[in-house]
């Protein structure tokens, strides 16, 4: 952790959370590192016209609060990506009100929509991402 990151924590589900365990021990990083890499894979998706829906699929209670420091240039996206998220979907059926996601619940959606693929593929991702160097790298002997 640098001394400008955020300090956020997201709400996941106990599968959700050893996955994403799972992916930063085998990449050698932190989950804070996999989490910011999940960030910028799944944006563009998040920022499709039926992310409300999804939002409403994925907004479900998790049992699990895990905490994750970002970056502030990605920490800055998130409060423009909640509001998003806010934006009502398309009329088709009335519905409850809903509250405006907060940025933490924004950084779970995204998280937990990037953790829905498989895992193997998201291995294999982060391992193209980064060139084929994790993310720690081993002291030198």
């Amino acid at each position: 952790m640098e001394s400008d990151e955020v300090m956020l924590a997201v709400r996941l589900t106990t599968a959700e959370r050893t996955l994403l365990r799972q992916l930063a021990h085998g990449h050698r990083g932190d989950v804070s590192e996999v989490v910011a890499d999940a960030l910028l894979d799944v944006l563009p998706a998040l920022l499709a016209q039926d992310a409300p829906r999804l939002t409403e699929q994925l907004g479900r209670f998790a049992p699990c609060a895990v905490t994750v420091w970002l970056p502030p240039e990605l920490a800055d996206l998130l409060p423009a990506l909640a509001a998003h998220l806010a934006q009502p979907p398309a009329p088709t059926a009335p519905s409850a009100p809903s509250t405006t996601p907060t940025p933490c619940t924004a950084l779970g959606t995204a998280l937990r929509l990037w953790l829905r693929q498989d895992p193997a593929r998201l291995a294999a991702g982060l391992h193209t991402l980064h060139g084929g160097h994790p993310h720690a790298r081993p002291a030198a002997a």
